[in-house]
């Protein structure tokens, strides 16, 4: 499984509220961000880690280049536009058929990933597995229409009556090579945005499914730390 981590972002919200860390060197009790993911990776069949961060963040690259892993370890240091532009310059390094994308600040625990994780390898028809959560604490959320089966039909910016939109997106991404292609294509279109690669997804016909956690955390405030690090200690 090739293992994709995005941390490309600037966390100028965590700076301005007095964070003097940038957001991949974040420590929660006690380990950073960047490294807690690493070792979630490495415990789930990890074959390659890539990971991108912006070309401003000199910190993070210094300690990225320090690390030492088991495996094939690819850092690219580019500043892009959106996290869709920073998968698909992810994307060159990404050889094998099974991919898991994540941005540095998800939270989640470990247990319920290594069955997310499980789950995917098993499901060989699917074309995604889309982590999901019903737990919704962010600013602009995306919400994931399905099925009774948890298929996805849609992403949506606002819940709509008729529809089942329990479950909003959690930033964590399970794909296969075929998800690849549409991402090249759209961006040869132009498109942007995360959730804008995901209803091309949609669009173009491939099988995708909902997998909920109880419950994922995005690091984007002060205030987010200590929620995620009590979420993680309990």
């Amino acid at each position: 499984m090739d293992y994709a981590i995005i941390a490309a972002g600037e966390g100028s919200r965590l700076a301005q509220e007095g964070v003097k860390w940038p957001k991949p060197l974040v420590r929660l009790n006690g380990v950073t961000l960047i490294d807690r993911l690493i070792d979630v990776f490495l415990k789930n069949n990890a074959t390659s880690i890539s990971i991108i961060v912006n070309e401003e963040m000199t910190e993070v690259q210094a300690y990225l280049k320090a690390l030492r892993l088991p495996v094939p370890f690819y850092l690219l240091v580019k500043s892009t536009p959106s996290s869709m532009h920073s998968f698909y310059e992810l994307s060159h390094y990404l050889d094998g058929d099974k991919i898991c994308l994540t941005t540095v600040d998800t939270i989640f625990k470990e247990d319920e990933f290594g069955n997310y994780i499980q789950t995917f390898l098993r499901e060989g028809r699917l074309d995604g597995l889309m982590a999901v959560t019903d737990f919704i604490d962010d600013e602009k959320p995306l919400y994931v229409e399905t099925d009774e089966e948890l298929h996805i039909r849609n992403f949506l910016d606002k819940p709509e009556e008729g529809r089942n939109c329990r479950y909003i997106s959690g930033g964590i991404y399970c794909l296969r090579r075929p998800a690849l292609g549409v991402l090249n294509d759209a961006i040869s279109q132009g498109m942007s945005r995360m959730r804008n690669y995901q209803r091309q997804l949609i669009a173009e016909g491939l099988r995708l499914k909902a997998y909920p956690f109880s419950k994922i955390i995005d690091v984007d405030h002060a205030e987010d730390i200590e929620k995620a690090e009590s979420f993680l200690k309990s």
